[in-house]
Order: C-alpha cells, then structure tokens, then sequence
C-alpha cells in the first residue's frame, strides 16, 4: 500500500544524512498584497485544471505543431542542448509514449510528437524528447521528458518542472524499479528566509519514525494524491460538516487530495464556512475584513485556534504559521484557506502546500 507522510515527523528538522538521492528545494518567501493577489490567481487556474481532470476535457491548444522552432521562447537562458547529448532522440508519433501524453499532435514534417497543455496560468510547447537522465548520482535510460520550445505565463519556472504525480510519464512511473514509486519532501518554511526544504527519493534513507495516512486512487482523477479525510477539529470543537463533504468517492471523484502545486488550502463551500465560523467565534473579534479570495482578515493582532485535520489513521494539528499569513509591515492576518470554486466537476478539497 502507498504511503504519504501528511503530519509532521518525529524528526521535524528534515535533514537526514542517509543515503539515497536528496535534492534540495530553495526557499522563497511570500511576500504581501501584490504576491498574494498573484498567487490567488495561480491557485485559482490549478484548481480549474484539477477540476477538468475528472472529466477529462482536453486542453486548449495555444499552437500549431508547424508553428514550432528549435529554440525556446519565455525560457531560462540555460536550456538543454541535444546536441552535446549522445543519448538524445526525438519522440515519433508512432512511440507507446505518444498515446500517453496530453493533447498531443504530430509534426508532419518529421513525423515526431509535440504537444501543449496550460498549467496554472502558463501555457506550455513543448517537445517529447528520450534520453538518458541523471539525477543526484542516479541515471535512468530512455527517459521520456517534455523539451520547453515556448512558455508564456508566470506559473512555469524558466528552468521547467518536474513530475511527481502518477501519470504514466511523470518521474516516479518512469522511476518505478528505481525508487519503487516512494519519496517525500519537507517545505520551506514560508517565514525561514535562510532554510531549504528537501526532496528524498527512493525507500533508503526515507524517516522511519513518522506517523502517516494510506493514499487512495480515484480512479476519476488516477493523476492525484487522495487522502481519507473524515473530520475537522477547530480548537477542542469537531465542526459540523456533511459527511459528502469530505467523502471519498471513486465513482464522482469527489474527496482531499494532497496537491503542491496549490499554495492556500481550499475547502468545499460547507467544510470551509464551518471552520471559518468556528474560528472566528474563538478569535473573538468582532471586525473581521476580507482580501482578495481571504474572507478571514484581521487588524488586529489576534490569538488563533488551532485547526486539526482528522485522517482515517492519523490527525495533524497545525501551527499558526501553516494558517495564518501576515501582512509585512504586521498590520493585516488573514486565515490562509478559502472556499473551493464553485465551478468544480466534483467535491474537491485541496490540502495546499502552505499546509504541508
């Protein structure tokens, strides 16, 4: 059975020195008005591309195949060359991995795969290209991996992405013999200007004294990471949410998914107002303002509750800094969660990576 580490490990400072691949992820902390404006709306369209999963909808292109050029556009500076490469070879459309991407078209020309998808508020060219792949000191052959040939949007970074979701070319599939589909990673403080967070591939080295929560497959959205919710705890108080609210259901899609990709969590319309309610009732301040997509602000310094997420297995009791954002001059805090959009397929809530 799969596993997730959802709670905080029994060795919190997540710096083991075992061996396996360790990557680190720098830190980059939020700033305020124009950031968290920015972000809301990245949020937003990462919602509404885990919404059209469950119904499969195609993506939208944003070119033609016959519109593509060797170099890239909206890219880093530093950018792969195939041509030092010996292992490099274009994707034909006739491959096996063809029929696994997204959307995908053939250029004519030269009968090789091209595809586009958004993600976020980017939208994406790029091209399938194999090869071998090094990583730490692990190397995989015949790697499939998309070449950026042009980006626009601010949701992509320059030096591109990597897969850890279970679509059948993402790293962890092609990775499978390698690192038997097991990793975990610690975020950055969003505060902790100087600490990097980590990604740990592979089952050596992985923490072993941890507390965890089994993963569920969906098979309404199979890309995702699903997790059994059944309850919110608001201070000492279990809030009052109807169970379909949070149920995991294979046949809808519906359920909580574990998404680092979303940065504020988001809670169905019934789960969210019952926490929201519940916490503002024990803040005790009476003007509450909103911002942005946050309906929970106060300027006011405040005292918050705690919020406790329920598991099947496990619960997790948040600190105020995975919950509350601050202004940076100190004069506004806003609960850093809000109600999911309406327009979702299915009931959908997303624990985002401020939670993680």
């Amino acid at each position: 059975m799969a596993k997730v580490i959802v709670a905080q490990g029994l060795n919190p400072k997540c710096e083991i020195q075992d061996q396996g691949s360790n990557l680190q992820v720098p830190s980059k902390p939020l700033s305020w008005e124009e950031d968290v404006l920015q972000t809301q709306a990245k949020d937003q369209a990462r919602l509404q591309y885990l919404s059209s999963l469950v119904a499969k909808k195609p993506v939208v292109p944003i070119a033609s195949g016959k519109q593509i050029v060797q170099s890239c556009l909206g890219c880093s500076s530093t950018v792969f060359d195939n041509a030092k490469s010996t292992t490099f070879q274009s994707l034909g459309c006739q491959a096996p991995q063809f029929k696994q991407i997204q959307n995908p078209s053939c250029d004519g020309s030269d009968n090789t795969c091209i595809f586009n998808m958004t993600y976020g508020c980017s939208t994406i060219v790029s091209k399938p290209l194999t090869g071998t792949f090094t990583l730490a000191n692990d190397s995989v052959s015949s790697y499939t991996f998309g070449c950026l040939q042009k980006t626009t949007g601010n949701s992509v970074p320059p030096q591109g992405l990597l897969g850890l979701g279970r679509g059948p070319l993402s790293l962890l599939s092609q990775t499978q013999d390698l690192y038997q589909s097991t990793f975990s990673y610690c975020l950055p403080n969003v505060s902790s200007a100087n600490f990097s967070g980590s990604l740990r591939l592979g089952p050596v080295g992985q923490p072993v004294r941890i507390k965890y929560s089994p993963l569920l497959k969906n098979p309404r959205r199979p890309s995702v990471y699903f997790v059994n919710l059944i309850g919110i705890r608001v201070g000492n108080k279990v809030v009052d949410i109807p169970p379909s609210a949070i149920a995991f259901n294979p046949n809808t899609g519906a359920g909580t998914i574990i998404d680092s990709g979303t940065i504020f969590t988001r809670l169905v319309e019934p789960a969210y107002v019952a926490v929201r309610d519940e916490f503002q009732k024990l803040v005790k301040v009476a003007n509450v303002a909103s911002f942005g997509g946050f309906d929970t602000c106060y300027t006011v310094s405040i005292v918050a509750s705690t919020i406790t997420y329920m598991f099947a297995s496990m619960n997790v009791t948040f600190p105020q800094d995975n919950l509350l954002i601050h202004s940076t001059i100190g004069s506004i805090t806003c609960l850093a969660m809000a109600t999911a959009p309406n327009n979702m397929n299915s009931v959908l809530n997303v624990r985002a990576n401020m939670q993680q």
